[in-house]
């Protein structure tokens, strides 16, 4: 058991001195000496300048403090946009205090060198607390909160849950095949936790080639997903991504008729970008889960799309994901077309909030991750040698758990204190 808990920070070679006073004459007072230049030694060594990727701080500390359980200032400032310093305090969870954790998330019982949790995130102009786990579950008590989308979304909730487990164990009351309909339950705050794996947010089918099913779907973007639609009466609190799956050859649908596709060639068909249709699928999601008088949704929170980090080719053609530390602002590893992605999500996220505010109905927010994690190319599982899902291939799009996906709850938390209130009526 011991080689799979998370190893402590690497020195760079350079080991503590350890009861000095009885191995140099001086005494004590060499061994303190001696034991302050070791310390410039590695402060030099582990903290060298390019990590501080923002300016530095007043000697004066006028910043506020964003605290999770401080409403006021949590909102003042703005939490998605700052960078990635230095913090040796670590996770509140490892690999071995997570009850929950998937092992295709385990980084640190496959042996991948776990520098990458020394991190944290910090927004220009204010502080950011640790996660407060117990605080999550007073706000949510009572209530459930699903995440909606693919793979990533679900690894958002397995971060969740190995947060929240560090004040109770969760209980698993329903999964299907691969997990990709789950739901957990904590018993002592009656809160429910569900992940809704969606391809696309709206109706999809796999198209077949001769009763084989190929990488290719049928998507009818006026139609909400079916399963997602069916579950809606029993959310409050709704976490919604998706984008990875749009990548592909698909045929888009509105009132049952063919109306254009992604990544065609046929020449009597429109050509769709993913840009488009990613807003087609977003403002068909937002504007149904609206409109439904049944529903008991509260709060919808869209998360915007991340970064997959492959280097020198894709998951199945020898990419990888095998840097060390985060990367800087200036040099933030955001492809063109996640950044347009990102946008649409934010337009249509940013257009319900001003119809809520002329029509009412449920609020929206946004955690708009895709900057922060785009800076982020170290905390990916990488190679999965005893993974059955992704065995042999690097896994650079889904996150190590403990690690920065962490930080999407942290904000989370901060959007939710921002509705508690509002959530109390139920």
């Amino acid at each position: 058991m011991a080689k799979e808990s998370i190893p402590p920070p690497n020195l760079h070679g350079i080991n503590p001195i350890r009861n000095s006073s009885k191995k140099f004459p001086c005494g004590r007072k060499l061994a303190l000496i001696l034991s302050a230049v070791v310390f410039v030694v590695i402060s030099s060594t582990y903290y060298p300048e390019h990590v501080f990727y923002g300016a530095r701080e007043p000697a004066h500390n006028s910043q506020q403090t964003a605290i999770a359980g401080d409403e006021d200032n949590e909102m003042d400032c703005n939490l998605f946009n700052g960078t990635w310093i230095r913090d040796l305090g670590g996770p509140i969870y490892t690999n071995m205090t997570c009850p929950t954790i998937p092992d295709s998330k385990n980084c640190a019982k496959y042996g991948k060198q776990m520098d990458y949790v020394n991190w944290r995130w910090k927004p220009h102009g204010c502080d950011m607390a640790r996660f407060q786990p117990q605080l999550f579950l007073n706000i949510v008590q009572g209530k459930t909160l699903a995440f909606v989308g693919d793979s990533i979304g679900r690894n958002q909730m397995e971060s969740l849950l190995c947060l929240l487990s560090q004040v109770e164990a969760p209980t698993k009351v329903h999964s299907d095949t691969k997990d990709k309909f789950i739901t957990w339950n904590f018993r002592s705050y009656n809160f429910t936790l569900m992940a809704l794996w969606t391809k696309f947010l709206v109706e999809d089918s796999q198209r077949e080639i001769n009763g084989t099913l190929v990488e290719s779907h049928d998507m009818h973007l006026d139609k909400l997903d079916a399963r997602l639609a069916a579950n809606l009466h029993e959310i409050n609190i709704l976490v919604v991504s998706s984008s990875h799956w749009f990548f592909r050859t698909n045929y888009l649908y509105e009132d049952g008729e063919l109306i254009g596709c992604i990544y065609c060639s046929e020449d009597n068909i429109t050509s769709f970008s993913v840009i488009s249709a990613i807003q087609r699928v977003f403002r068909t999601a937002i504007s149904n889960l609206n409109s439904r008088r049944e529903s008991r949704l509260k709060l919808t929170v869209v998360r915007t799309a991340t970064t997959a980090h492959f280097e020198n080719g894709q998951w199945n053609t020898g990419g990888a994901c095998n840097r060390t530390e985060p990367v800087g602002e200036g040099t933030a590893m955001t492809s063109t077309i996640e950044r347009e992605i990102r946008d649409v999500q934010v337009e249509e996220a940013n257009r319900a909030q001003k119809e809520k505010k002329q029509k009412g109905g449920m609020n929206i927010e946004i955690l708009d991750i895709t900057k922060l994690m785009s800076m982020r190319p170290d905390a990916h599982p990488g190679i999965h040698w005893n993974n059955e899902w992704m065995r042999g291939y690097s896994d650079c799009s889904h996150w190590c758990l403990p690690g920065p996906i962490d930080m999407w709850n942290e904000l989370l938390l901060a959007v939710l204190n921002k509705y508690k209130k509002n959530m109390e009526d139920q």
